[in-house]
């Protein structure tokens, strides 16, 4: 089945969620988030055991599509990363098994979905980035500390580091590397584990190793996010970033 942003089919309770906007990066636009939420919920009324989040193309996910930024608002961009928010929420706390397969860049929200899912598989080599700091956006930072440790989070959100494949399995956030050939083999092994377990049980688990408070995340980053000149703040970071790169390639 397909969606205007994404392509999801459904086999022996597996769902494979595809990113379909390789011209963009796989960045997530307002309706690409929206497509992303239905998708999901779908794969779950339907029986899957094991979603698979991947990309098309070259990246997995290189953040927030920003190429209709002249026309937001600050409440428009709160909104859109509040939704982003519920919808990363849904997937950390699924009773369901959940898979990224992170490819090429795995960017800011794309990096935060990456970090929600309980397999984090690094498809050959891929970068990782946390990149809402720079302008001033606290998302999904709770749920990376309990990947990777409170301390360990702190620095790289500080620094706005990229991570290579090798760092991001050291420290946690990778849990497997493969090549592009062996997905399929991984997958395989992955539904036989999801199907051993109920949704109910899988369900009881999580509640019972609980990480996070969801209400107290939101707010967290409400507040990031509602303080004045959200919009002016992302525009200058991204001014920032491509003087960077110019300055780089110069």
């Amino acid at each position: 089945m397909a969606d205007a942003t994404l392509t999801w089919s459904l086999d022996d309770a597996v769902c494979r969620i595809v990113l379909s906007r390789p011209e963009k990066g796989n960045a997530l636009s307002g309706a690409a988030v929206r497509d992303l939420d239905r998708a999901f919920d779908a794969a779950l009324t339907q029986g899957a055991r094991l979603v698979v989040f991947e990309g098309a193309g070259r990246h997995f996910c290189t953040g927030f599509d920003l190429s209709d930024l002249d026309s937001e608002s600050d409440g428009d961009l709160l909104l859109r990363f509040v939704t982003i928010e519920g919808f990363l929420r849904k997937v950390f706390d699924a009773p369901v098994v959940t898979v990224a397969l992170g490819r090429g860049s795995v960017f800011g929200a794309g990096a935060d979905l990456f970090a929600a899912c309980d397999h984090r598989i690094a498809v050959e080599t891929p970068r990782f980035a946390f990149p809402g700091s720079g302008f001033g956006l606290v998302l999904g930072t709770a749920r990376l500390a309990s990947r990777i440790g409170r301390d360990r989070a702190r620095s790289i959100l500080l620094r706005g580091e990229v991570i290579d494949s090798a760092r991001a399995q050291a420290i946690g956030l990778v849990t497997e590397q493969i090549a592009e050939e062996g997905i399929d083999a991984a997958l395989a092994d992955l539904v036989r584990e999801a199907k051993r377990l109920d949704p109910q049980t899988v369900a009881a688990l999580r509640g019972a190793t609980k990480v996070g408070d969801a209400d107290a995340e939101l707010a967290d980053l409400c507040r990031s996010a509602a303080r004045d000149g959200l919009k002016a703040r992302i525009v200058a970071y991204r001014a920032h970033v491509l003087a960077s790169a110019r300055q780089k390639t110069a």
